[in-house]
């Protein structure tokens, strides 16, 4: 690395180092056939495995170009002031270096501890937290580098040609508005994450909290973080501090008031939303930093999360900003809080109905929800399948975008329970087969199966595309009692159709008690 810049270092007008800008490509390589290998359960393990290669090259480049060194021999103010770019001889800190093996040691012990111990039901809650931690991450790397621009590599003489290093220096313009950016995007994904994050562990309701003037709060609160930025960027040294102070407190405000409003039948897209913020975040540090792999990295994750939360508004027949705006569940006058509107009558069956029923069917749909992730009852259901299929049932299962706490729950329990894949269908892929089905066998599903989508305008879900299930011959509905409904708090018509079988029960016992009686 000897006479060559790191990449922080670049604007001084140093060389950076080939070698460096090739490694950091090469763990962008990775990561962008990591994406490509998690786009499917069949490749996903080796998806995981390129982003792990990924990001130990990333890691290992950084450490070996940002070594950390000790003061430099020459200390005169000028040297000190250019972070010793020109003709400073420094020593290699290893102290400081032994510091950052150990919090690296310390962070994969705790990744790998929850990794190890979370159940698959508390997946989304534990991506919204590692949302949380990358958006934290931003502010803090924004806030040093703010703090210690030396460091950096971000001060420049404060002289309009930008070369006479005799002038006393500052932060570049751009430099600012990256830094800001950055810090701006980071405290937005943080308090927005840790609100994600409440709902779907159940600390907070699901539920939308409406403020009064919300949208005139939101709007104004933008607007100041923008102006913030802009006057941060052109103001003297003396003059950043309240600026950039004011900036973060705005940006963790806007990001509680974001979330707070949108309802539980809209967290998908809220989790895909803060996936993407968190991308944007780390690739604007990395545009402060100069470091071409947080730049890469960051731009795969903001915009994949992007377009998958562009693919989850367009399965719920909604707008991005809609979704923002308010969610489903926003209205008032929409459901009752998780209970039923009303009580209507309805049909009970047992396991054994269930079983036997099953038994003479020739095509069976089953529609998951997360009533079973709540269950764990995957593998029951795919003990089940297995029995049937053995009798010559044709089972498939239908997968709805939104179904679930995030983009691809209901896939990821599938494959956990080693579901075949070709036996998983999409919405749009399955939907016309209800009709020729003979049993739609839901579990844990009921606003992605609920008909007042297609024909209650006042219904808060209205609008979304749903499974058909009554057009199958026969329905049976698994969930705990009839006292409850959906995410969205709405009433299900399905429940009370002259084909559909409620079996209330604990979706893994009843599965369980199904499997016994099929036996």
């Amino acid at each position: 690395m000897v006479g060559f810049a790191t990449p922080a270092r670049a604007a001084t007008g140093e060389a950076v180092n080939p070698w460096v800008a090739l490694a950091y490509l090469v763990s962008g390589v990775f990561f962008i056939l990591a994406l490509r290998g998690l786009s499917s359960p069949a490749t996903s393990r080796t998806g995981n495995r390129f982003g792990m290669i990924g990001m130990l090259i990333a890691v290992v480049t950084t450490l070996v170009t940002h070594f950390p060194m000790s003061a430099p021999v020459s200390e005169t103010p000028v040297a000190m002031d250019v972070a010793c770019v020109h003709d400073c001889v420094q020593r290699f800190d290893l102290f400081s270096m032994g510091e950052i093996l150990i919090a690296i040691a310390v962070g994969a012990i705790i990744g790998i501890t929850i990794a190890r111990r979370i159940a698959m039901t508390a997946m989304p809650e534990l991506v919204a937290a590692f949302h949380s931690l990358v958006g934290l991450a931003a502010v803090l790397v924004g806030w040093a580098a703010y703090l210690n621009p030396g460091a950096f590599g971000l001060l420049v003489p404060m002289d309009t040609i930008g070369t006479d290093y005799s002038l006393p220096m500052q932060i570049g313009a751009v430099s600012k508005v990256e830094m800001g950016l950055g810090i701006a995007i980071g405290a937005i994904t943080f308090s927005g994450s840790v609100i994600a994050f409440l709902k779907l562990s159940g600390r907070m309701s699901g539920s939308p909290i409406l403020l009064p003037a919300r949208h005139i709060i939101n709007l104004g609160t933008l607007a100041a973080i923008i102006v913030l930025t802009a006057l941060f960027a052109m103001a003297s040294p003396a003059e950043t501090m309240p600026l950039i102070v004011a900036l973060t407190v705005l940006a963790f405000l806007i990001g509680f008031l974001l979330i707070i409003p949108i309802g539980g039948a809209d967290m998908p897209v809220v989790v895909s939303m803060l996936n993407s913020y968190s991308g944007w975040a780390a690739a604007a540090m990395g545009f402060t930093l100069g470091n071409t792999a947080m730049i890469i990295t960051g731009a795969l994750v903001g915009s994949s999360g992007a377009i998958l939360s562009y693919i989850m508004c367009r399965a719920m027949n909604r707008s991005f900003i809609s979704v923002i705006a308010g969610g489903f569940g926003a209205d008032d006058s929409a459901g009752a809080g998780g209970e039923a509107k009303e009580q209507r009558p309805y049909k009970q069956g047992s396991a054994a109905d269930a079983a036997f029923m099953l038994e003479q069917a020739e095509k069976v749909i089953i529609i998951p929800g997360y009533g079973m992730a709540v269950a764990q009852a995957q593998h029951a259901l795919r003990e089940m399948a297995d029995i049937l299929e053995e009798k010559g049932v044709e089972v498939k299962y239908a997968i709805h975008p939104v179904a679930g706490r995030m983009p691809g729950h209901m896939n990821v329990l599938l494959a956990e329970a080693q579901v075949p894949y070709e036996n998983v269908f999409e919405l749009e892929d399955i939907n016309s087969e209800f009709a020729q089905a003979d049993v739609a066998f839901i579990i844990g599903a009921n606003d992605v199966v609920n008909p007042a989508a297609k024909t209650d305008k006042s219904s808060p879900i209205y609008g979304m595309p749903v499974f058909d299930v009554d057009k199958a011959k026969q329905v049976f509905f698994i969930k705990r009692s009839m006292g409850g409904v959906g995410y969205a708090g709405v009433d299900n018509d399905v429940f009370y159709m002259d084909q559909t079988m409620m079996l209330l029960s604990d979706a893994k016992k009843m599965v369980e008690e199904i499997v016994k009686a099929l036996d």
